[in-house]
């Protein structure tokens, strides 16, 4: 029996700083719907379902007994995923690699206008005695990351403005995007400080969306129309301890990377990897994430960003969907919306915001056959 796993449908909301006229609920049969639809299936041939989804977001306890209804998951086996959209793929692979499932669907959503205290609620990760109680808030953390980083690696501010607006534009070209504009560096760096060195435009905005996506073994993918193969994951966790975790540089990144990389059988990523969707969240990350997953040599990131080497055409476009900077920023849900973005572009249907050779060098011969396409 074969291990491939393929995505083989996706289906995402715009996501939108606002939206009054859909619950959540609503949002996740809209995705469910575009998902089966992109994959050829329906509901009933999906054999087991993953809800990414967090009781804190939501307001209410055991949030995933209110995702199946739209799922089309009602009395079928589902289970919940408090973290990471990626965790939920990495579930789903599991589940098609060990032989329980041939069909898995991830859901991931959150109505972050709902929210009325998006900080208080992060808070809510960080230690009880030592750490919240001081008034410490993620973008405080984030601050003092930062200022760090571009201690140690000597990057300039002017390279994390940049981030912002490289990514404000290049989400013009996503229609799934929520907050794409022109800027300049001298826009954001004019923004009010947050956490100095961080600003209030270096912090990827709140919106609100939901996601689906549809993973298949290779039997179950062969039927499928369009099938985009995964050949490597990998998660770690930093330090939960501030006082033990590495400032200047993403350690659980490195790990992690090395994991998906090992997996996948890619020994240069920096000469194999043709495009990256890596997370934005703070706006310094993209650069510090760029570092710890090899894909720029450590303190290089700054100045190839700013020679325009991670824009869409430049060496290695990063963030072609605008980041979550430039998409928004939505909560759990957020980095399914990239692995849609990624599905997009290796099939070639990303449109205005298409990178050119969007495959790892192994896979760049197949681009003319979807079955030979790899995540």
């Amino acid at each position: 029996m074969s291990d491939r796993v393929a995505v083989v449908g996706a289906g995402e909301v715009p996501l939108r700083p606002l939206s009054p006229r859909q619950s959540y609920r609503e949002m996740g049969f809209e995705a469910a719907t575009r998902a089966y639809d992109d994959a050829g299936v329906t509901h009933q041939d999906i054999d087991s379902f993953v809800s990414v989804c967090e009781d804190f977001h939501e307001g209410t306890s055991i949030t995933d007994e209110y995702t199946p209804d739209q799922l089309g998951a009602v009395l079928r086996p589902v289970h919940t995923v408090a973290g990471d959209g990626l965790q939920g793929v990495a579930a789903a692979v599991m589940l098609i690699r060990t032989g329980i499932a041939d069909l898995v669907a991830v859901e991931a959503h959150c109505k972050t206008s709902n929210i009325l205290a998006h900080e208080q609620v992060l808070t809510m990760a960080l230690d009880p005695s030592y750490e919240r109680l001081p008034g410490i808030t993620p973008h405080f953390v984030a601050g003092m990351e930062m200022r760090r980083y571009l201690h140690e690696t000597g990057a300039p501010e002017d390279a994390v403005a940049m981030v912002v607006v490289k990514n404000r534009r290049h989400a013009l070209s996503n229609p799934v995007a929520a907050y794409g504009e022109v800027l300049s560096p001298d826009d954001v760096l004019a923004s009010a400080a947050v956490c100095a060195p961080l600003r209030e435009r270096e912090i990827s905005p709140p919106a609100d969306g939901a996601v689906v996506l549809v993973l298949a073994s290779e039997e179950a993918a062969r039927r499928t129309p369009k099938p985009v193969w995964i050949r490597g994951v990998g998660w770690a966790s930093d330090s939960p301890w501030l006082a033990a975790r590495s400032w200047g540089q993403a350690s659980y990144a490195s790990l992690a990377t090395q994991m998906a990389y090992q997996m996948a059988g890619i020994a240069k990523p920096d000469q194999e990897i043709r495009f990256a969707e890596v997370d934005d969240t703070y706006a310094y990350k993209e650069l510090q994430h760029l570092e710890a997953a090899q894909l720029i040599p450590r303190a290089d990131a700054a100045r190839i960003v700013l020679e325009g080497g991670t824009r869409r055409g430049g060496r290695l476009p990063v963030n072609s969907s605008g980041g979550s900077l430039g998409m928004g920023y939505c909560f759990d849900a957020t980095a399914l919306y990239r692995t849609a973005a990624a599905v997009r572009q290796i099939r070639g249907e990303a449109g205005r915001a298409q990178v050119e050779r969007a495959a790892t060098t192994g896979t760049q011969r197949g681009l003319n056959q979807i079955e030979d396409c790899e995540l």
